[in-house]
């Protein structure tokens, strides 16, 4: 997936990445008077009421073909939207739609799918939508304002917790006349409004008499581009484009869904499916190892021309990746224990081992962005912001302490001397080889990985070597893909190999993440337990925000806060994303700002 033979194409996504980030500094916040195409977080959208197409779409694009994924793990159910069961990633993806569609080549606007327009006022206080007259599910029945209130409400009372969250705040839902949706909102919140564009709308009907939070095998119809074609439980799941979708030829899906057939074939884990790849059964792979990326396509597919290596330049923000701590437990609780925790994880010595060195470490949440808190003190007006949680704030957060870098060498001794400083702050002391507290009792936990991730197998493996220096023996449990995921829903584990990826638009999914509302919710994807006033005011005020300088001020400052909390260990994040695949797959020049996001891989490509 090197992209040596598209450097004019790299050149001129990054010009534009740059353009987009002016962009949204210098927009100004219109005030929606009237129904719109399509709706921006700040400022007005990027495409006019009558585009054509997408920007990163083929709108020429050949219709045919197939892909097949590789997933690893297995399913035993067809509704993603609940909390109970593990369903196939693509269900949600390519089965049902919502009422506006995302562009991923710009920071956070929607346009008009199953809605034909939306509105809102300059508060944001209320939104509402216009149904295309012309939407239908698969079955050819008209998609209805009944569908979406039900769905809305269903998802918000019985569904997954993602979709409960938000629809806390929401006063109302009504149809106000023929085809329109209006929801009120508990009190002003500009994302909100977005939000309430972006939840699947289902068949009402289908679901009369059911529980529709019980697991189940039934295949939901939906109004979406596929249909569920053929289902083989826990193996594979097989999606057919519908030639009768009714928003074909809309111009927002020109040149999109475009294969058809998908199809996700299940194996015992990821070490499985690279060697599926690598055999021609999967047809592409996403590789995050820029080590293994270097050295271990080798193949004969990709000397022969079959496969074909890519690197697809993306700014988004690095996220988080790396060892969670679980500060439910007593034993991580202490900031001066994760601390320590932290400096004994040697990050040069893992990255030359893993990674030959070459990955860059996560130093913030939101790194590789204009979001990422800049180095040093805080100042201006994230300081400012910071300013009314200052005794709560974890020690560092205005000083803003780079992360320990580590070094080449097996064992960092400058560091691990400061962890011993802090365990015995924090109240532990090496007892006959073993760190014990006061009363005796040995610092022990779990430390909790999915089976078949090599890599993160290795970069534990190491960091258990530091660990035994400071009389620290956890004990290691490898589970299978769905026993990790029961188990981290919930919360039963030590420390947790953890990904959250963030957008250049984070918002009301932040409270998902790191909130303290859902940090005793099973099912939540705050794994560490965070529960920080800090953290929920600046969510808070995230939503508050009416100016894009207002907006990315808050961001910092919420990136302070939690890098500063030593609640992940972070590891390393790629700036571009790796992608191998068969050579008769093929995506338009034209990268979008994201990069390889949800709506870029299959949603473009075609194959020939």
């Amino acid at each position: 997936m090197t992209f040596h033979a598209h450097q004019g194409v790299i050149l001129r996504a990054q010009s534009r990445f740059a353009a987009f980030g002016a962009a949204l500094i210098l927009s100004v916040l219109p005030a929606l008077a009237e129904p719109t195409h399509g709706i921006a977080m700040y400022g007005a959208p990027a495409l006019p009421a009558d585009f054509d197409h997408l920007p990163y779409a083929n709108p020429d694009a050949p219709k045919g073909g197939r892909i097949v994924y590789g997933e690893s793990g297995s399913f035993d159910s067809l509704n993603p939207w609940i909390l109970k069961g593990r369903a196939p990633w693509g269900m949600g993806l390519h089965v049902a739609e919502t009422l506006m569609m995302r562009s991923i080549d710009e920071p956070f606007t929607l346009y008009g799918l199953l809605a034909e327009s939306v509105e809102t006022d300059e508060a944001r206080s209320w939104v509402e939508f216009t149904l295309r007259p012309e939407a239908r599910f698969s079955d050819g029945s008209p998609v209805t304002v009944e569908d979406v209130i039900w769905s809305y409400q269903t998802l918000g009372t019985e569904g997954h917790p993602r979709y409960r969250t938000a629809w806390t705040r929401v006063k109302s839902i009504t149809s106000p006349g023929p085809g329109r949706i209006r929801i009120e909102f508990t009190e002003p919140d500009r994302e909100l409004a977005l939000l309430m564009g972006m939840r699947p709308v289902l068949k009402k009907s289908q679901w009369e008499g059911r529980d529709f939070a019980a697991s189940g095998m039934e295949v939901p119809i939906g109004s979406g581009p596929y249909v569920v074609a053929a289902v083989d439980p826990g193996r594979s799941i097989t999606f057919r484009r519908n030639p009768d979708w009714w928003a074909k030829d809309l111009p927002l899906t020109r040149g999109l869904q475009n294969l058809d057939e998908i199809r996700y074939d299940y194996f015992g884990d990821g070490g499985v499916v690279f060697e599926a790849f690598k055999a021609g059964a999967v047809d592409v792979w996403r590789e995050t190892n820029a080590a293994k990326w270097a050295r271990e396509y080798d193949l004969p597919a990709v000397a022969s021309g079959e496969v074909v290596k890519e690197e697809i330049p993306h700014r988004r923000p690095s996220g988080i990746t790396g060892l969670a701590f679980n500060t439910r437990l007593p034993v991580f609780r202490d900031w001066r224990v994760r601390e320590a925790l932290t400096l004994a994880f040697n990050y040069g010595f893992i990255n030359r081992t893993v990674n030959a060195g070459d990955a860059p470490r996560i130093a913030s949440y939101f790194s590789n962005s204009e979001l990422a808190a800049a180095a040093g003190p805080a100042t201006g007006r994230v300081a400012e912001l910071l300013a009314p949680f200052a005794a709560d704030l974890p020690p560092g957060t205005l000083e803003g302490e780079p992360l320990p870098a580590g070094s080449d060498e097996p064992v960092n001794r400058a560091d691990m001397r400061r962890a011993i400083k802090l365990l015995q702050e924090a109240g532990w002391t090496v007892q006959d080889g073993v760190l014990k507290d006061a009363a005796g009792t040995p610092f022990r936990f779990e430390i909790l990985l999915a089976q078949g991730a090599a890599e993160t197998g290795q970069v534990v493996d190491i960091y258990l070597q530091s660990l035994a220096r400071l009389g620290i023996v956890p004990t290691v449990s490898t589970v299978d893909a769905a026993q990790y995921v029961l188990r981290t829903d919930s919360y039963d584990f030590g420390m947790a190999w953890y990904t959250r990826a963030l957008s250049l638009s984070p918002g009301n999914e932040q409270r998902l993440y790191w909130g303290s509302g859902v940090a005793d919710q099973p099912g939540s994807r705050n794994w560490m337990g965070i529960a920080s006033p800090a953290v929920d005011g600046l969510i808070a005020h995230m939503g508050e925000a009416t100016d894009p300088g207002e907006f990315t001020a808050t961001v910092q400052a919420l990136d302070r806060v939690l890098t500063a909390g030593r609640w992940v260990i972070p590891v390393w994040y790629s700036p571009v994303d790796r992608i191998a695949h068969k050579a008769r797959l093929h995506h338009p020049e034209t990268v979008p700002l994201y990069g390889d996001w949800p709506g870029f891989l299959p949603e473009v490509w075609w194959s020939e």
